[in-house]
């Protein structure tokens, strides 16, 4: 079962629906995508029926949190999506294995007043709920944290209309240690005995110390080989915890000394805006069929047949020394040619949301350079301006 939302849904996962016949809620968005073409469409009480007879569900977009909050408060999902999607209630669920770590929770009008001379530095400041990097800040100075506190303001008008409250919220923050080490980001998912299943690894690549960008992820069999096991063991903990059964997921993490320190999970779904789909392209899994037909990767197989190369999802987004007003277009032939394979290029509304679009491609490792080059780019090349 599948609820479809804003802001995107790829060609793989609308044509794994269609081709598997899981069936899919009735919304604007839906219909929209063509589904109502189909016997595969249901109204919300056929939905909420066939959910009761345990079928599994996942979600395309965290816009769907707030339908499933309304209409499934007889289930077990709000209350886990509520401790995963709350940076600070996830903090707390997980305190007894990280005691020494510090975080707090700030309404926005105590920002102002919140003296940073209180924590050690640097730390990091960003909405308790968030999504896609949008609103976090690492402060390492006085100054740092003055020009948050503008930027933090300009967020509230840039972003609040962007995403609904249950994806993104400017109104309370967290505080929290910066968290040194290598950052990762994985799909997942508790199959119906609650085995945590990898489906994904990708490295966090940034362009300096004080970058907290989106720009570049890549996985490799190296990745997949050194990480697989210790990330299934990290989650076993979280899914004894909490009891988790059937439930897909999006985890982002942090690697220091041997030592994996959680950032955030995202509930009910894959890595947004379908770049997920890096699995497909990189190792031939599809995740959401994996998930819902309870497969499971064979690392050991796949990986072995991509020594070599390196797969990678490219964040198109907006620099900020450009307004969004003043944007005439973006010149994605030109960013296609910097790549030695581009096997997919999603193109995004500017003037809906701040990013250009997402690039997929694959490179041999000698080739590094060229990824290392979109990495540092500020973009404007690309940019034409009225």
């Amino acid at each position: 079962m599948f609820i479809t939302d804003k802001p995107y849904i790829s060609h793989l996962l609308q044509s794994t629906i269609e081709s598997n016949g899981y069936k899919v809620l009735k919304n604007e968005f839906a219909e929209a995508h063509g589904f109502n073409k189909t016997e595969l469409l249901l109204n919300e009480d056929d939905f909420i029926e066939l959910f009761k007879k345990n079928e599994k569900l996942c979600t395309n977009s965290e816009n769907c949190i707030e339908w499933i909050n309304k209409n499934l408060s007889f289930s077990e999902l709000p209350k886990l999506i509520n401790v995963f999607k709350d940076k600070v209630k996830f903090r707390d669920l997980v305190k007894h294995l990280y005691p020494n770590f510090y975080y707090r929770e700030l309404v926005f009008n105590e920002l102002k007043s919140f003296d940073i001379k209180s924590i050690n530095m640097p730390f990091v400041v960003k909405p308790s709920i968030g999504f896609l990097s949008l609103g976090v800040y690492k402060i390492s100075n006085e100054v740092d944290w003055i020009k948050t506190l503008t930027l933090i303001d300009e967020d509230l008008l840039k972003f609040k209309s962007m995403f609904p409250k249950a994806v993104l919220n400017t109104t309370n923050y967290i505080i929290e240690e910066y968290i040194e080490g290598t950052e990762y980001a994985f799909d997942a998912y508790f199959n119906d005995v609650g085995e945590p299943v990898i489906l994904n690894i990708m490295r966090h690549i940034f362009a300096s110390e004080t970058d907290t960008s989106d720009r570049l992820y890549i996985t490799s069999q190296k990745i997949i080989e050194e990480n697989e096991p210790v990330f299934k063991n990290f989650l076993k903990e979280i899914g004894d915890i909490l009891k988790i059964k059937n439930f897909p997921l999006h985890v982002e993490v942090r690697i220091n000394n041997s030592k994996i320190i959680p950032i955030e999970i995202n509930p009910m779904r894959f890595a947004g805006w379908g770049t997920t789909d890096i699995a497909y392209y990189a190792y031939g899994i599809n995740s959401y069929e994996y998930f819902l037909e309870n497969k499971k990767p064979d690392w050991e197989i796949i990986s072995a047949e991509k020594e070599g190369l390196i797969y990678s999802i490219i964040v198109l987004d907006k620099p900020n020394v450009i307004p969004t007003e003043v944007i005439k277009s973006f010149d994605y032939e030109k960013l296609k040619s910097r790549f030695e394979h581009v096997l997919e290029l999603r193109e995004t509304d500017i003037k809906k949301y701040p990013i250009f679009g997402f690039v997929f491609t694959e490179t041999r490792e000698e080739n590094f350079s060229e990824l290392d080059a979109i990495l540092k780019s500020d973009l404007t090349e690309f940019i034409t301006t009225f």
